[in-house]
Order: C-alpha cells, then structure tokens, then sequence
C-alpha cells in the first residue's frame, strides 16, 4: 500500500559517516518532521540512515532476505502476521519502552497484535474519496466513482487491496473477501471502471486534485488531510456510506537487527508525547499517541477527517491478511486490471 509523500517528498536522512554507532530505520514517506531525526542523534550520539517507502511490497522485498541492515521498519496492520510468520520481528521488550503508556487505549490491543509482542502502532487512518466541492452531487458512496461524467477526472489508488476493496463494498461484500466469485464480481467492477480514470495514483492524486485537474480521488485520510490544508475551501473528503478500509502503520524491530537496544530507544522516543506531537503538526497525519493528541492545537485534534467519530467508524474495516489461495487470485486479478 503506497501511502504519502508530500511534505518530505521521500526524501532521504542519511548518516553524515559510518562510525560510531548508527541506526537504519526504514520509514513510509512524510512519517517524521524535519527536525525528529536530527534531535534523536544529538540526544543519543549516534547516527541514523533514514530512507523512505512507497508500498508495502517495496518494503517487503528489501528485508526478506533477512540480511537487508536495517533495524526499524513500519509495517500496516496486515503485514505484521506475514512478516512474524516469515521470522522477520524481533520480540519488543516492553521494559524497555517506558512511553509505551502514552498509547490511545484503543490501540493497546490491536487485532493484529494483541500483546503488542512484535509492533506498536504509530500512525493510523482510513480511504474514502477527496473531491473538489464544486463536484456535483457531492459524492457519497463508491459507486459515485462510476459516473461516466466523471471520464477522464479521476484516480483511484495504486493499491490492489484498496481498489478491490471499494469494489467490494461497493457490491455489499466484506472487503476482505476470499470468496473466488466475489473477488472476480469485484475485478468486474474495476474493468467497468478502468475506462473513466486518468490513472491509478498514490500521493500524486493530491497534487493534481488541489491543482484542479482532476474532481475526486480514492484517497487516504492523511492525504486528503494534506491536499485540503493546501486548498482550503476548495476541496472535501467523505468516507463512503457503504464501507470503507482503515488502517494501522506499526513501528517494529526485524529480527536481523544488531541494534536492538538502540532501536528501542528509537521507539520509545518516537512514543514521547512532544516528539509525537511535533510530527502530526509537521505532517498532518493522525497519531495513535494520545499523550500527544492532548497537545495538539485544537484545530487539529478535533479534525475529522483524521479522526472520524465512532459512528463513522463503525463503516470501517481493517485490512486482513488473506489466506495464500485467495492471496494469489487477488494478485492475479490485479495483474491483469492493471494491463488491460
């Protein structure tokens, strides 16, 4: 799942030598403000290599091998199981994270970890549909994406599980679905679809969409977030009446890891309520945090988009591994909406 890359556009924290002791974190797009890293090594005498990713399969691919050298990774909540089952997690010592309590009790025992054994969440949100207000009518639903007027005017994400997800609420099912038959309605849908978009877009779409090139976007929270801070007025953000995907991006250890201790420290800083604090004012994304959360200016804290209420949430689902057949036909699936 690509997700950000706006106010950092990827760039890339690199350690200014390689002596003394250094830690290599690995870290989704517009995951930090510009001062987190510096601050961590001035406090802790070391160096961080910090480098960023656009989708999980990006991130995946560099640490399988178990020898990839880096300590700190950010999971989604669906690739915690896979990465625990392929032995890439190291077991978090909780004694060494003391902030660990400043965690929002709603994600203290996340389905996906339970225990918090093997990860913390760090950052969260959930995908709907950005669009400028002038679209009319305003949309409200996925099926509002499959409005022939709209050829040419919008994306959806680059995103297997996120468009075959849509397309599955969109036609009533769980957008976890195995189910053979429902998967191949659901790439039906998105066939039917592919005609009417300019493209499948990750962070892109926000850009062109504060631009006014295209009406509306399959969007996560934290971009739609982004895009309206930077065209206020303009642009609105709904997460559909019939279903929509959240999700819970983890801070973890990989096994391999030499640094293990120093990665802690990593963690729990990150954990701070000020660091945390400083970093969704930076980014404006939505924090799992709630000691930062209590200091974050209210403008922020009470904004919907980020942090939709509960009745809206109630919609949500969170993405799930899938079993190993349905894993293959959804990938397969996706090979061919994509070169079709």
């Amino acid at each position: 799942m690509k997700r950000r890359s706006f106010l950092l556009g990827g760039a890339v924290f690199a350690a200014a030598c390689t002596r003394g002791p250094r830690l290599n974190v690995y870290n989704w797009s517009d995951y930090v403000a510009p001062g987190t890293v510096p601050a961590f090594e001035r406090e802790f005498g070391v160096k961080v290599r910090y480098s960023t990713f656009e989708s999980e399969e990006e991130m995946l691919a560099q640490v399988m091998s178990g020898n990839s050298g880096w300590d700190v990774v950010f999971p989604a909540e669906d690739f915690v199981g896979p990465m625990l089952k392929l032995g890439l997690l190291a077991p978090l010592r909780h004694d060494w994270i003391p902030h660990l309590d400043q965690l929002d009790p709603a994600f203290r025992m996340p389905p996906w970890d339970p225990e918090l054994r093997w990860s913390i969440p760090y950052m969260h949100g959930a995908t709907g549909i950005l669009y400028q207000k002038s679209m009319t009518p305003a949309p409200t639903r996925w099926a509002d994406l499959w409005d022939p007027r709209l050829h040419g005017k919008i994306t959806m994400l680059d995103d297997p599980a996120e468009v075959l997800g849509a397309c599955l609420r969109k036609l009533g099912f769980s957008l976890n679905s195995g189910d053979p038959s429902q998967l191949r309605a659901a790439n039906a849908e998105a066939l039917a679809q592919k005609p009417l978009l300019r493209a499948y877009l990750n962070a892109e779409a926000r850009d062109q969409v504060v631009a006014g090139d295209i009406v509306a976007a399959q969007a996560w929270t934290t971009t739609a977030a982004q895009a309206m801070a930077a065209a206020p007025g303009h642009l609105a953000f709904v997460l559909p009446a019939d279903g929509f995907a959240r999700f819970a991006d983890n801070v973890a250890i990989l096994r391999e890891s030499r640094r293990v201790e120093l990665a802690h420290q990593w963690i729990d800083y990150l954990l701070r309520p000020a660091v945390a604090a400083s970093i969704v004012a930076a980014t404006r994304t939505a924090t799992a945090n709630a000691g930062a959360q209590r200091l974050l200016p209210a403008q922020v804290r009470d904004d919907a988009v980020l942090y939709p209420p509960a009745d809206v949430l109630a919609r949500a689902e969170w993405l799930e591994p899938q079993p190993v057949a349905s894993q293959k036909l959804r990938d397969r699936l996706w090979t061919e909406l994509k070169s079709a």
